[in-house]
């Protein structure tokens, strides 16, 4: 899977969010109210970049186009956290959670939650 840019980024979350689909305008409104309102020819480059890189894929309805996302978010978050913590950690996912646990950046409640989703409870990957 190839890297894609913050900001390429930025407009698959708004994709994502959207069931996956978003028109147009339904990107605009996304991105206002993110507070980042971006250009017309900077959204249609980026959806460009991301169609070209296997990201999106495009559909005509009337006169609009429709962007629907290929890669899901799931599927992004699995593999940018498998380069991470190769490239950071060695592959060592054990040193990752070592140092979020040392920096207090991994909580009580994130254990529990964790714990729960590990016995088969709710499902979260936020």
């Amino acid at each position: 899977m190839q890297q894609i840019s913050d900001y390429e980024l930025e407009l698959m979350k708004i994709i994502w969010a959207n069931n996956d689909k978003a028109l147009y305008a339904e990107i605009v409104k996304g991105l206002e109210d993110k507070g980042t309102p971006w250009t017309k020819n900077t959204i249609i480059t980026l959806a460009s970049r991301l169609i070209e890189k296997g990201f999106l894929k495009t559909k005509k309805i009337g006169r609009k186009n429709e962007y629907k996302a290929i890669v899901s978010c799931e599927e992004y978050q699995a593999v940018q956290a498998k380069s991470f913590v190769k490239k950071i950690y060695d592959g060592n996912v054990k040193g990752l959670v070592a140092m979020l646990i040392e920096k207090d950046l991994f909580s009580s409640e994130d254990y529990e939650q964790l714990k729960s989703y590990w016995n088969g409870g709710e499902e979260s990957h936020e």
